[in-house]
């Protein structure tokens, strides 16, 4: 009789997780709370696989030999602390997959900020240096999908605390860890040392060849790195000082050193604007190294790449203004890197669904670089209280539609208006592609 196992989750993940389960020869089940978008209810009924939705069969939850869980899916999910209590296997999908990946090499980048341009850096100057590789995690498609339909001898994977939630023996070749800050505390009790914990199981499995690139300027990262054993092959990137192995920045100029490699470059020749996109790039250099990519792949790569979609996302100048989208700056740090980046006078919409933010950690960026703030959300009233009298002008907006034709009007030749909304989207947009998708084409139409 075959093992019983039983997906939580029918999105991405969890439908991935399925199509391996049944290609490995499980009996498969997947159950989801929700509603299951069409297009994955049409894969799963394609595939034979049985389901449910809008709620859980507990009873048949609890049949599972072993459960893998979406990495939406909080711990504190009713159907969770059922299986949980009933003593049965619980696993992410990323450690499920795993299994199945048959020696081949990964790169896992987790961060609470950069993980998406990262990783698709790090994933375009492989395939430009002509590596058979798949982009998945995070951001392509789940790693599970990708085992079981077209599996690689090499991923280049984006993970996040939540799928690390879960994993038993997952481990990384090459693991990177970019920054820590404080981000999704309502999944970690509030407490931000729990978030912490979660970031750095990257290297819970750690073997003595792997390693691991982190950022040395990292306060978070460089206080509780000395709480890990496996700490060999470590591969500092800094701006702060030289290091012997690893990345940094001196007189504009980037120095990538691993074992006897060496690379060099000027940061006036990266494709990827800012102080965070330096970080950014050294991490990625450093990654493209370690796999013995040639330095003029790694140089010409580096040059070429172009910025994803809601990622400071330059979208049209129009009448001599820039406007950008960065739909996918959904807590305020993220929306700092862009501030930091940003260098003309800048009409800033910001808003959404507040994760507890503290906007004193921009308000100086703020008060140097923002003519206009425009608060796109259905309570706005934090935004106020905490950007009132620090800017010109502060107006609302129920609309992206809405936002852009205030923006219009504000911003003057030689200004930049720029989406980086610190917020989740959920209150105005199904999404952060959504709300992004919405600025554009409000931008396209004036």
């Amino acid at each position: 009789m075959s093992k019983r196992i039983i997906i939580l989750g029918a999105g991405e993940s969890g439908v991935g997780a399925a199509l391996l389960a049944k290609a490995k020869g499980y009996d498969v089940f997947v159950s989801d709370g929700g509603h299951i978008g069409t297009g994955f209810a049409d894969e799963l009924l394609a595939a034979g696989i049985g389901y449910e939705e809008g709620g859980h069969d507990m009873e048949r939850l609890l049949t599972a030999d072993e459960v893998v869980k979406s990495p939406g899916i909080p711990e504190k999910a009713t159907a969770v602390k059922a299986i949980r209590e009933r003593g049965i296997p619980l696993i992410s999908e990323v450690e499920f997959a795993y299994r199945y990946m048959n020696g081949s090499k990964i790169v896992a980048i987790t961060g609470s900020n950069g993980k998406s341009t990262t990783t698709s850096l790090i994933y375009h100057i492989c395939r430009h240096a002509g590596l058979n590789c798949a982009l998945v995690g995070n951001i392509g498609v789940s790693i599970a999908r990708q085992v079981a339909a077209d599996p690689k001898p090499l991923y280049v994977a984006e993970i996040s605390s939540f799928q690390l939630d879960d994993i038993v023996s997952f481990r990384a070749d090459v693991a990177i860890l970019l920054n820590i800050t404080e981000d999704h505390l309502d999944r970690y009790n509030y407490q931000f040392q729990q978030y912490i914990d979660a970031k750095f199981k990257i290297i819970a499995n750690k073997r003595e060849d792997d390693c691991l690139i982190y950022c040395a300027d990292d306060e978070v990262t460089a206080t509780n790195l000395h709480k890990f054993s496996n700490l060999t092959n470590l591969l500092p990137f800094t701006m702060k000082k030289e290091v012997r192995q690893g990345a940094y920045i001196k007189d504009e100029e980037m120095l990538i050193k691993v074992k006897e490699q060496e690379v060099r470059m000027s940061i006036h020749d990266f494709a990827l604007k800012g102080k965070h996109n330096q970080y950014n790039t050294m991490a990625a250099g450093i990654a493209a190294t370690v796999l013995d990519i040639r330095k003029d792949k790694i140089r010409e790569a580096v040059q070429n790449f172009e910025s994803l979609e809601h990622r400071m996302e330059p979208v049209a100048t129009i009448r001599g203004v820039e406007y950008i989208n960065d739909s996918k700056a959904t807590n305020i740090n993220s929306t700092w890197y862009a501030l930091e980046s940003m260098t003309k006078p800048t009409v800033l919409i910001l808003g959404g669904v507040d994760k507890g933010n503290d906007y004193s950690i921009i308000e100086d960026l703020v008060t140097e670089k923002v003519k206009a703030i425009i608060c796109m959300g259905i309570d706005n009233q934090k935004l106020h209280e905490a950007f009132e009298g620090k800017v010109a002008l502060i107006t609302d907006a129920g609309s992206a539609k809405e936002a852009v034709m205030k923006a219009y009007k504000m911003a003057e030749k030689g200004d930049a208006v720029l989406l980086s909304p610190a917020c989740a989207s959920f209150d105005l947009f199904k999404n952060y592609e959504d709300r992004g998708h919405q600025f554009k084409m409000a931008v396209k139409e004036l």
